[in-house]
């Protein structure tokens, strides 16, 4: 489908913006960026990084221009234009409903709405000992309560390190993404009667550690699932 898709980013260099758009410049839609501030959180030491570092790789501003794509520079969310067919979250945190109006935003959220909503689902799904995967969903304005589009499974071996695990979860979400027009037309949600559950924040490191303490049983439990999630 032809049409315009703007991107939604931090006007600093951004790793996951970066691998998006590089894989969705071969797709046959236009394409406009927009950048916003970034707002620090409170800097914090994790036992276990579960993501790359964020706030690396190559500017937006840099990729439009080598890319000949425009760019809306915004001093806030509530900025942004309707110019957009629609749009996706790659960077930006939680999003004004001023922003959010008249427009169809698509996220990735790195857990499974509705049971992992909130700050560092991967970390939590282990220690709760629930499913893991991500899910394509419309923001609206409560916190990953919007409409699910598709839910993608992540799957466990036996093998699996805390960081072989960390490591296919993050590629499948930047999958997710680049492939966000499949999933949407051949959506898929294994996990639709699970309940919902709420908003989790950043884990603390005594919790962090349990989780890690937690992982060998989890993986244990989740590796036997994996086949049951793919076909259901």
């Amino acid at each position: 489908m032809n049409y315009t898709l703007g991107l939604i980013t931090y006007n600093l260099p951004h790793l996951k913006t970066q691998q998006v758009l590089e894989q969705l410049l071969a797709k046959s839609f236009k394409i406009k960026l927009y950048t916003i501030p970034f707002v620090p959180r409170k800097p914090r030491k994790p036992k276990f990084q579960h993501r790359p570092k964020p706030l690396q790789g190559i500017p937006p501003k840099e990729m439009a221009q080598h890319h000949q794509l425009p760019l809306c520079a915004c001093n806030s969310d509530a900025e942004m234009d309707n110019a957009c067919d629609l749009y996706m979250v790659l960077g930006g945190g939680i999003l004004s409903e001023a922003c959010l109006e008249g427009k169809k935003v698509l996220n990735v959220h790195p857990g499974i709405i509705p049971i992992s909503r909130g700050l560092d689902s991967f970390k939590w799904a282990i220690y709760h000992q629930r499913p893991l995967g991500n899910t394509l969903h419309f923001i609206d304005k409560e916190v990953d309560k919007g409409e699910v589009v598709s839910v993608l499974p992540t799957p466990v071996y036996p093998s699996d390190t805390p960081e072989s695990l960390a490591r296919r979860h993050y590629a499948l979400e930047i999958g997710m993404l680049v492939d966000f027009e499949r999933h949407m037309e051949e959506a898929h949600n294994p996990f639709e009667h699970l309940p919902s559950e709420p908003a989790t924040r950043r884990m603390g490191s005594e919790t962090e550690q349990e989780m890690l303490e937690k992982f060998h049983t989890y993986v244990q439990k989740q590796s036997r699932n994996t086949k049951i999630w793919a076909t259901n």
